[in-house]
């Protein structure tokens, strides 16, 4: 007997007296049909509604790892050299910090979008984020300092970063400026005007 014949044996076998269902019940009966979500259902998702309302646009995704010794400089279109100069250099006080040093990733993706906000909201203009780096030559590339280039970019309120001097935490920290709010844009004007008589 080959082992294909003794194979189908065994299975007939073991079935024995089994009988297919009848067509029409070969469904479990669940017992409810479908039906509107519950309150629980409803109130998971609208919690999962807000967390990416509030931080859904920064993508933990794929990121190109800066170096752990390459500074971090951006700065937007029309945004001018020697502002980003004195930013780098410390020119503006550091009005508000946010320390994420040795913080798993997913919670500094949520702590920097309301910081960023409120840092804007209050009309503050730079800010100083602490994230860390490799202290060796041949230290690995800081994963959260390569996100945090990427994620700052997609901030609208974010003018320019640039990484800090020794003196504010060096390449461990890195200075952020904001662009001015609506409010602090007309009360600039109007100091302007009293000025100018």
């Amino acid at each position: 007997m080959n082992p294909t014949a003794r194979n189908d044996l065994d299975f007939q076998a073991l079935m024995g007296d089994v009988r297919p269902l009848t067509r029409g019940r070969d469904r479990a009966d669940t017992g409810r049909s479908a039906r509107s979500p519950s309150e629980a259902q409803l109130a998971r998702r609208e919690s999962a509604a807000a967390e990416l309302e509030g931080h859904g646009f920064l993508s933990d995704d794929f990121v190109d790892l800066v170096p752990p010794f390459d500074p971090l400089d951006y700065r937007r279109d029309g945004i001018q050299q020697g502002v980003v100069d004195r930013l780098r250099h410390g020119g503006y006080a550091a009005q508000a910090r946010l320390h994420l040093l040795r913080r798993p990733l997913e919670e500094c993706r949520r702590c920097l979008p309301p910081f960023i906000h409120e840092a804007y909201a209050h009309d503050l203009r730079s800010v100083l984020i602490v994230h860390g780096r490799g202290q060796t030559i041949d230290s690995p590339p800081n994963v959260l300092r390569s996100y945090l280039a990427k994620w700052l970019t997609q901030f609208p309120e974010v003018q320019a970063f640039v990484s800090a001097q020794p003196a504010d935490g060096g390449l461990g920290a890195t200075w952020v400026l904001l662009r001015k709010s609506e409010r602090a844009r007309a009360d600039n004007r109007e100091r302007q005007q009293k000025r100018r008589g």
